[in-house]
């Protein structure tokens, strides 16, 4: 049964990844297992229909009849029930239901297994303090029901018992069904990855004998202040593009970035180095190597897309605004910069605000204010009235604007930087990434350790999607920042609380 929090949940993510972690725990069974659908699955992901491999799909009456009650309304939700209403007309044609519909993906492909209905009244077996006329018990006594005709069927005809698993979004449904000896599961198709542990970082550490092991053959060249090395070994099939690497176990520590890999050949290229004052991004300079890192992806032209992962005062905010300010004002390779984030309080909701676009934003972009003020100190030039001057002169060049209306925008030549986006769904950066038009570049910002929006997860976030899936693009570039520069005390409180 869809409940309020699961009426949420279902608006988390309508654009869902498409991976096959349903079916991967049951493949080693021969046996085809059947799995009944809760209602809160379809209108979390319209497309679960055809998720479930070679296995079979049942759908409980109480499930379409709470369907039909959601489709109404301009929500993800009502949108989300009405696609899956859209699907299951496509599918139930005028073959003998009782038989199983076959399931036929969008693109013409047959699916293996095949969609049921319930086409008789079914009264299960549950215990006298279940309320009849609560759907979730309905679904429940389906499933118990569909359990027991499996084992009687395989008892008459000697096989294998048919699994039944009921597959729901609401945990307290999955509890009760696990207390009446039911199997129950969630719908893992939404999640990126299951351990965030596992997130590409974009940084990784040389091996001890990497160039014994990757030093024949090799090829060195300068060009423009860099240099290259072309390498061969078992290591180059790991790497990706623009993923940064490094050796300090030497006298002379390499920094370098993987600027091409195939075919177990991979070329490196150092960075230029943003520690020293003479590099310096907009009076800022890198205070460890993971920022080093960030500030070549920033400062580089030819990257289109840029992640930022790291707890609380890694600096990210403010490298991404240092690197903005320079490439505007200074090198006038974008217009302006424009900033939004996700306006998902902490606490209590602080109600209506007043004022146009840019004003309601203000309360949820102190982030921006704080660095203004850090990058507005570190310009000692020009005394109190010069500093005013630099900081009217910025804030004119930072627009903010709000997610609710970026659909059908184009940002032309702007520097588009994204806080907070771990509370972003997968259809909701998609929606923002899609506004880059051309000269523009996206920059990501989030802590997956901080996520406000209910029912989004590590795993499912849309800055954990994006991170996955662009870390194979040439133009895009990755840095999880590891060590806090805020403060002693931010560091040890993100460490121990």
């Amino acid at each position: 049964m869809l409940k309020p929090y699961d009426v949420e949940q279902a608006a988390a993510d309508s654009d869902p990844v498409v991976t096959t972690k349903q079916s991967r725990s049951t493949r080693k069974s021969k046996v085809k297992k059947l799995f009944v659908l809760d209602t809160n699955v379809l209108m979390h992901d319209p497309t679960s229909l055809f998720r479930f491999d070679e296995h079979d799909l049942y759908l409980p009456i109480a499930t379409l009849e709470e369907l039909d009650a959601h489709k109404r309304g301009l929500s993800d939700v009502s949108r989300n029930a009405r696609q899956a209403s859209r699907f299951l007309d496509e599918i139930v044609t005028g073959d003998d239901i009782s038989r199983g519909l076959a399931l036929k993906t969008r693109d013409g492909q047959q699916a293996k297994g095949r969609l049921f209905l319930q086409t008789e009244a079914i009264n299960g077996d549950l215990p006298s303090n279940f309320a009849s006329g609560k759907t979730d018990n309905q679904i429940l006594a389906v499933v118990r029901f569909l359990q027991e005709r499996e084992e009687l069927r395989s008892k008459q005809e000697r096989s294998l018992v048919r699994e039944v698993v009921l597959v729901s979004k609401d945990i307290n449904m999955r509890i009760k069904a696990r207390a009446l000896g039911l199997p129950a599961e969630d719908y893992f198709n939404d999640k990126v990855l299951e351990d965030a542990d596992l997130l590409y970082t974009g940084v990784r550490p040389l091996p001890r004998d990497f160039w014994n092991s990757h030093g024949k053959d090799m090829e060195s060249w300068k060009k423009e202040g860099h240099t290259y090395y072309r390498v061969r070994g078992p290591l180059v099939p790991k790497l990706h593009v623009n993923e940064f690497v490094y050796d300090e176990t030497g006298e002379r520590p390499l920094y370098a970035v993987v600027k091409e890999a195939a075919n177990r050949v991979a070329v490196l290229e150092t960075l230029r180095d943003y520690t020293h004052a003479k590099n310096s991004v907009w009076g800022i300079t890198a205070r460890n190597r993971e920022q080093n890192f960030a500030l070549n992806l920033l400062m580089n032209p030819a990257i289109d897309f840029v992640t930022l992962l790291g707890q609380a005062g890694t600096g990210k905010t403010l490298l991404a605004l240092a690197a903005g300010l320079t490439q505007v004002l200074d090198e006038k390779r974008y217009s302006e910069i424009i900033m939004t984030r996700v306006t998902v309080p902490i606490g209590e909701d602080i109600g209506f605000l007043p004022g146009t676009e840019e004003e309601k934003m203000t309360p949820w972009m102190g982030a921006l204010e704080d660095n203004l003020d850090i990058l507005n100190a570190t310009d000692e030039s020009g005394g109190e009235w010069g500093r005013a001057a630099t900081r009217d002169l910025v804030r004119s060049r930072i627009k903010v604007k709000s997610l609710n209306f970026m659909r059908g925008r184009t940002f032309v030549n702007k520097w588009l930087i994204i806080d907070e986006a771990q509370n972003l769904t997968p259809k909701q950066m998609k929606t923002l990434i899609t506004r880059a038009g051309p000269g523009t570049k996206v920059v990501c910002l989030g802590n997956v350790a901080q996520i406000d929006t209910p029912y989004l997860t590590e795993g499912s976030s849309g800055l954990t999607y994006v991170v996955d899936r662009m870390k194979d693009w040439g133009h895009a570039g990755h840095v999880t920042l590891a060590r806090g520069e805020r403060s002693r005390l931010a560091d040890h409180a993100a460490e121990v609380l």
